[in-house]
């Protein structure tokens, strides 16, 4: 399988994890890594919460046996804390390669200064991008967006430093900040930060298929796709896109009962780091995900939200089976 480096780190594959607060934990990513993807990222971690030894933001570090080369992401605005918190994200999860957040549109996060915000401070983006390659010895890569609002679109200019700074590869998004997750993504912007620089670039934005990973990829000259909201209850969409890349028929979704299973697998290794209560709130939406699609689970998907144990998601899970056609 074509891949490409990071680095000196090899990446075997072209389809990437995309990582997202709350949704891409070890759990989840695991299950996309056997389904073929070939890598994924960590949550985003704060370096700041990472630097006051808060508990749940090292839990968040812990990967998976199957997550080789492992890679996690930090944010933050403050170089000098985003410097040491790289470390001791390294230092915690053992992960090769570093990425930084500066596309994150969440209006917490831009509140403090951080993720997309940081596309506003080109400045400031830079002297993080300097202080965290200087203070780790794993490539750095970045994330960021198209710019601020349709005024303020400084991709090129922005990718263009954070390969100065020192990045060792970028994913470009192809949205601003302002259009959230709406609109179509920008894919020409990505083609043009492909041309514009000389390291590796991954692209973002709108890919839910196969064929749309194949049409960004031709579309973009990019090294590269990160899939995000298109793998969510559908982690099988990686080992398509494989096999079209490899020229291959483009194989059917397993049947419902064996997405069921897997499903409820995730659950279990959820339930394994943080306990089922935690993993089973959290289950809900990934089972309504994993439910997107079949036909006459109206009833079943009304009960998700009070979903608290294994036993009535056992129930569940049996119920969405028997709709198998």
């Amino acid at each position: 399988m074509t891949g490409f480096c990071i680095g000196q780190v090899n990446i075997d594959g072209r389809f990437i994890m995309a990582p997202m607060a709350g949704v891409t934990d070890r759990a989840f990513r695991q299950i996309c890594r056997e389904c073929g993807a070939a890598a994924t990222i960590s949550e985003m971690i704060s370096t700041q919460a990472l630097l006051f030894q808060d508990k749940k933001t090292r839990e968040l570090l812990s990967l998976a046996p199957a997550e080789k080369p492992g890679w996690v992401q930090i944010f933050g605005s403050n170089p000098a804390y985003m410097a040491d918190g790289a470390k001791k994200a390294l230092d915690i999860s053992g992960a090769q390669l570093l990425d930084i957040n500066m596309g994150c549109p969440a209006p917490k996060i831009v509140k403090g200064g951080d993720g997309s915000a940081l596309m506003c401070q080109p400045k400031l983006a830079e002297e993080i991008i300097r202080a965290v390659v200087q203070a780790v010895d794993v490539p750095v890569t970045v994330k960021f967006r198209k710019g601020w609002d349709a005024d303020s679109q400084n991709y090129l200019d922005f990718a263009k430093m954070a390969e100065a700074a020192g990045a060792a590869a970028i994913t470009l998004h192809g949205r601003t900040r302002a259009q959230m997750y709406a609109g179509k993504a920008d894919w020409d912007a990505i083609a043009q930060v492909k041309r514009a620089v000389s390291i590796p670039v991954i692209a973002n934005g709108d890919v839910d298929s196969a064929q749309k990973a194949m049409d960004i990829l031709q579309a973009t000259g990019a090294d590269a796709v990160m899939i995000g909201r298109g793998a969510l209850g559908n982690p099988w969409l990686f080992g398509q896109c494989n096999a079209l890349l490899a020229g291959e028929d483009i194989p059917p979704l397993p049947p419902l009962r064996e997405r069921l299973e897997t499903a409820r697998r995730q659950i279990v290794l959820a339930a394994e780091q943080k306990g089922e209560h935690i993993a089973m709130l959290q289950a809900r939406k990934h089972i309504a995900w994993y439910l997107k699609g079949v036909r006459g689970t109206k009833k079943l998907k009304a009960g998700i939200s009070e979903l608290n144990s294994f036993e009535e998601l056992d129930a569940m899970l049996a119920e969405a089976a028997k709709l198998e056609g």
